[in-house]
C-alpha cells in the first residue's frame, strides 16, 4: 500500500468516500453512551423536538466522518496528527437508515515554516445522505510528512 505524503495533496477535490449505512441501533447505542439527549434516544420526545424525529447526535456524525476519513485515506497517509478543527457545522439531522457519502476537498497545502520536513494540509469534508442533502461540514488541518524528509 502506498503511503501518501504532503506532496500528494493538491488543492481541489481529493475524493468521495462511502457509502456508510447508519442503523437505528447504531444511533441509539452512540447516544446512550455519549449524548443521551431525548431527541437521540426516544422516538416520542424526538417527534416533539425541533428535529421532528429520531436523529443521530452531531458528535456521532463527526465520529462517522473521522472513520470515513481514516478508511478513505488517512489510514495510509504519513499523518502526524492534527492541531484541531477549524470549523464544524451540523446542517441537517442524521436519520436512522441514512447512507452517507463523504466528499473531501483540499482547501490548502503549505509547507510548515517551523518544521519544513512537514506540511500542513487543510481538508474540508462534507457528508451527504443518499438524497444529496448536506448533513455536516468540517474543515480541519492535518500535519503530514513530506516525501523523503524534504525540507524547504
Amino acid at each position: 500500500m502506498t503511503t501518501l505524503t504532503f506532496e500528494d495533496f493538491k488543492p481541489g477535490r481529493f475524493g468521495t468516500f462511502g457509502p456508510r449505512h447508519v442503523s437505528r441501533e447504531e444511533i441509539l447505542a452512540f447516544a446512550a453512551e455519549f449524548d443521551p439527549q431525548p431527541m437521540h434516544l426516544d422516538e416520542e420526545a424526538a417527534k416533539k423536538s425541533m428535529l421532528r424525529g429520531l436523529s443521530g447526535s452531531g458528535w456521532h456524525l463527526g465520529s462517522l466522518m473521522m472513520r470515513m476519513l481514516f478508511d478513505g485515506f488517512i489510514g495510509r497517509t504519513a499523518s502526524l496528527g492534527s492541531p484541531g478543527v477549524n470549523e464544524m457545522r451540523w446542517v441537517a439531522p442524521l436519520r436512522p437508515g441514512d447512507d452517507l457519502t463523504l466528499d473531501v476537498d483540499v482547501v490548502e497545502a503549505r509547507v510548515s515554516k517551523s518544521r519544513p520536513e512537514t506540511g500542513i494540509v487543510t481538508f474540508k469534508g462534507t457528508i451527504r445522505n443518499a438524497r444529496g442533502e448536506m448533513l455536516c461540514e468540517m474543515e480541519s488541518p492535518i500535519i503530514v510528512s513530506r516525501r523523503d524528509g524534504a525540507s524547504a
